[in-house]
């Protein structure tokens, strides 16, 4: 029997990719009563990302389940359709299931990445993204990827929409618990945009 051990990487990458992991979770449906305590047991610091970390956690500590699920539904899910639509191929050419989903399934394909049998929905939404970011960073699928490979994923899949995606669920009529979530994806994807641009 082996041992499989994580790969290693930077702390400040495995930050990253917890960081990009967090927001696929949280936005990849209603968060239960455990991620509620998880999350509210984060604490941030004073810097803009930190603060709203902080308001975050505040919120996961008196948010209901029911209340987070209600939340989520009017958002994401609707009547025929949420307040908002997560996925890139809306954000970037204002129909469903466009060519930016096309293009990110041939990248997932090179990437050995693939959509899990028990989610439905298009890969080129928001919280799977995420995920994939996470990912790509940690070697959870393969080696962990350099820098120009993150840099390549996230200019072609992420930075081009997503800023404006979590600013909109930031201001959305039906964000309450989510709008800090917004928060956090837009100053995170801005640090992220300045990093690629620097490195």
């Amino acid at each position: 029997m082996t041992t499989a051990t994580a790969p290693s990487i930077a702390e400040e990458d495995r930050l990253r990719a917890d960081l990009y992991n967090f927001l696929g979770v949280i936005l990849s449906g209603p968060p239960d009563e455990m991620l509620l305590a998880q999350t509210a047991g984060l604490t941030g610091d004073d810097s803009a990302l930190g603060q709203a970390i902080t308001t975050l956690a505040k919120l996961a500590k008196v948010t209901k389940p029911q209340a987070a699920e209600s939340e989520y539904n009017k958002l994401f899910i609707g009547l025929g359709r949420g307040e908002l639509l997560p996925y890139a191929s809306y954000y970037l050419t204002g129909f469903l299931n466009e060519k930016p989903l096309a293009l990110l399934r041939q990248d997932m394909a090179k990437l050995g990445l693939e959509r899990a049998d028990t989610v439905f929905e298009p890969e080129d939404n928001i919280a799977s993204l995420m995920e994939m970011m996470g990912a790509i960073i940690a070697g959870r699928f393969r080696d962990p990827a350099d820098l120009g490979a993150q840099k390549d994923f996230f200019a072609r899949h992420i930075g081009p929409w997503a800023g404006h995606f979590f600013a909109d669920l930031e201001g959305a009529r039906n964000s309450v618990f989510y709008a800090p979530v917004g928060r956090i994806g837009q100053v995170f994807m801005s640090v992220e945009t300045e990093a690629f641009r620097l490195g």
